[in-house]
């Protein structure tokens, strides 16, 4: 039910290879400088995509593999700071993933890059070798960034991890055009994020709200309207997605991808500067259970319960979301939705949550509240267009993060 956000990363599996990294094999010396250089600073993740595990969709050119091409993806990040670095994951490839180099600069649109893209190093190398089940976090590269800009990161690898839901196009082209400027060469185009899981920033924002959520969160979900209105009232905070479209909070890999309590560790208390959750999830876990897995309200309101616990005791705060109207789902079922209102009446009455966020009455049709707002909802008349995104976004107090 969700959608990826350009912030989910999956791996096919007969490619064997996920996020990318760097690109030759580095010493563990340098590896140990790198961490010891970063580990003077502060760093608050400003983007970030959530890898995906492979078959859970898709997978685009996942699938078909990566021959010595280049691939060259634009993210916004959320906020902005003096230096960045980069997260590279390989968390599903089943062999290692090695990368021939990494640029980033400021995006001139489209597959364009601005004049003055950095080399991005792993180690001081600029090659370097992602072992399967792995990330790698490049070194500071010199290059501020500014709140909500648009930064295109540029990779030359073979075999690759996706988020397939992209908030921009993601470019490939044949051979090394790393230090391309023009875009000429990116001929082909893919709606999903490849190797690229996270953006972090130094000298910026020192907190981030990372959103749990599914397919009102991925691609271009609401998290980024909730960053426009933390950047126009000067917060200093920074929003990142991860968000998935199918995910849901209790299933396992073999229906639609990790479940939220399996990505939590992962995907929220990992980011660094994390230091608030908001928790969007457990509609799919209704309208759209796995065979045999059907979840009552019970055993959603115990994994909610596990999150928050989980939160607070690595001090961060619990953001709970209700879930939006559901009639109209296919599987909608009025047992379903007696799920969904006791689930709801927890979140908002029961006090467990530090806050809470009622997408439900924000999406809600004021002449029959268990169906969506005609006007915010897609052709699936389920799913949050950008209207109904941008009232999920406003329904969030920034001063409650």
């Amino acid at each position: 039910m969700m959608f990826l956000r350009a912030a989910k990363i999956s791996v096919g599996a007969m490619v064997g290879a996920a996020l990318v990294a760097g690109m030759v094999q580095t010493s563990p010396a340098r590896h140990a400088a790198a961490r010891l250089g970063a580990s003077e600073e502060h760093w608050t993740a400003v983007w970030g995509a959530a890898p995906q595990r492979p078959g859970a969709v898709g997978g685009g050119w996942a699938r078909a593999g990566f021959v010595d091409v280049s691939v060259r993806q634009v993210v916004r990040v959320s906020a902005g700071g003096e230096r960045l670095r980069l997260r590279l994951s390989n968390r599903y490839g089943d062999r290692p993933l090695r990368v021939a180099g990494v640029m980033v600069g400021r995006s001139a649109g489209g597959s364009a890059v601005r004049p003055g893209a950095a080399a991005v190093t792993f180690g001081r190398a600029v090659e370097t070798v992602v072992p399967a089940g792995s990330e790698a976090l490049s070194d500071a590269v010199p290059l501020p960034v500014a709140p909500l800009e648009r930064l295109a990161v540029t990779v030359r690898f073979v075999g690759a991890a996706f988020h397939e839901r992209a908030a921009a196009p993601s470019y490939r082209a044949a051979g090394d055009h790393l230090a391309d400027i023009a875009g000429d060469a990116y001929r082909a185009s893919s709606p999903s994020w490849y190797f690229l899981a996270g953006v972090e920033v130094a000298g910026g924002p020192r907190s981030a709200a990372v959103v749990l959520g599914d397919a009102p969160a991925d691609g271009a979900g609401f998290p980024d309207h909730l960053a426009e209105r933390v950047a126009a009232e000067r917060r200093s905070w920074a929003v990142v997605d991860a968000g998935i479209g199918a995910s849901r909070l209790l299933d396992g890999p073999e229906c639609g991808g990790d479940g939220g309590l399996d990505r939590f560790r992962r995907d929220v208390l990992a980011r660094p500067g994390a230091r608030a959750v908001l928790v969007q999830l457990g509609a799919g876990d209704i309208v759209d259970p796995c065979p045999g897995a059907e979840a009552g309200a019970r055993e959603l309101i115990a994994a909610h319960r596990e999150l928050i616990k989980t939160a607070r005791a690595h001090g961060v705060k619990a953001i709970g979301m209700t879930l939006p109207p559901l009639e109209g789902a296919p599987r909608w079922t009025p047992g379903r939705e007696r799920v969904r209102r006791e689930l709801n009446r927890w979140i908002r009455e029961g006090g467990e949550y530090d806050a809470v966020v009622d997408v439900a009455g924000a999406l809600a049709d004021p002449d029959d509240p268990q169906r969506p707002r005609p006007g915010y909802v897609g052709s699936d008349g389920l799913t949050p267009n950008d209207a109904g995104r941008h009232a999920i976004a406003g329904a969030i107090d920034p001063k409650m993060l």
